[in-house]
């Protein structure tokens, strides 16, 4: 036998029963904005309350470095429901969550008897009991702000606005509802776009009415046409607030939708699980993926 038949032989015994080496996975930076829910704003009764603005949903950005292969957890919070009456509670905002990144549902407005909600950003108050406290937990940086209170003022009954991601909501006065606190603005998109507006509060007979926060905060109730507006789809605005005569009632403006939107190298591709709605686009060598409904088992892997 050759030597290097011997040496062919020898490696080759040598290497009998060993497993194959794992792929060790590749890593990649994600840079993320997760947007909750926003809280949904206050109802009226006639001759009976004013409906104050839902707190936005939280919100948060940053970038994170991860594995591909591996399964990350995503949702997409919903909006809480507007107060279809003066006594009935107004819907907080659910939460939105990336990996371990999780953004609080908006507070709900106040309503009878009842402070506004705290959340992501707080709601609004109606009553003298107070406002809802913003970035609720505590997060750093600060997911949100709080709502606006209410100074049971004469003669128009301002109610405080919803806190937004950048501003507290506007506390109301004697002839004026207060405005949303405005949201923060991102272009991780690749287009700047403002997202968690609170919702403006709303008034009672005559006065003028709070308008929502940028970012898709939804504007209080009028007098004559009552009911306050949404907040905006997959922006996470609050609830407008609904505003009341002494003839008429109006029902408050549900919260927005949240998003969740990733950045990875364009290299790098992402797949989801069966409950997620996405759309994906290209800007600047990076691969940008809009994540508009994910449940809370939903997923995205990394390749």
């Amino acid at each position: 036998m050759s030597r290097r038949s011997r040496l062919f032989v020898s490696t080759q015994v040598k290497d009998w029963g060993r497993a194959p080496l794992a792929r060790v996975p590749d890593t990649l930076f994600v840079d993320f904005l997760v947007v909750a829910g926003g809280g949904g704003g206050g109802g009226t009764s006639t001759n009976q309350g004013v409906g104050a603005g839902g707190g936005a949903g939280g919100y948060r950005t940053g970038t994170t470095n991860l594995l591909t292969g591996v399964a990350y957890s995503c949702t997409v919070g919903a909006g809480g429901s507007g107060g279809a009456n003066w006594t009935s509670a107004p819907g907080s905002g659910s939460n939105s969550v990336f990996d371990a990144t999780t953004s609080a549902g908006g507070g709900r407005a106040g309503y009878s008897g009842t402070a506004g909600g705290s959340g992501g950003s707080g709601g609004g108050a109606s009553t003298t009991l107070g406002a809802g406290a913003g970035n609720t937990p505590s997060t750093s940086p600060s997911q949100g702000s709080d709502g606006g209170t209410f100074p049971d003022s004469t003669p128009n009954f301002g109610t405080g606005g919803g806190g937004g991601a950048s501003a507290v909501g506007a506390n109301g006065t004697g002839t004026t509802g207060g405005n949303g606190g405005s949201g923060s603005a991102t272009s991780i998109s690749g287009a700047s776009v403002t997202y968690a507006g609170g919702g403006g509060g709303g008034i009672y007979n005559g006065g003028t009415r709070g308008t929502g926060g940028s970012g898709g905060g939804g504007d209080a109730g009028t007098t004559t046409s009552r009911n306050g507006a949404n907040g905006g789809t997959n922006l996470g605005g609050g609830g407008g607030g609904a505003s009341t005569t002494t003839t008429g009632a109006g029902t408050g403006g549900s919260g927005g939708s949240g998003v969740v939107i990733l950045s990875i190298p364009e290299g790098n591709t992402a797949t989801f699980s069966g409950g997620v709605t996405q759309t994906s686009t290209t800007s600047g060598g990076r691969r940008i993926y809009t994540i508009t409904a994910a449940g809370a088992s939903d997923t995205v892997t990394f390749a």
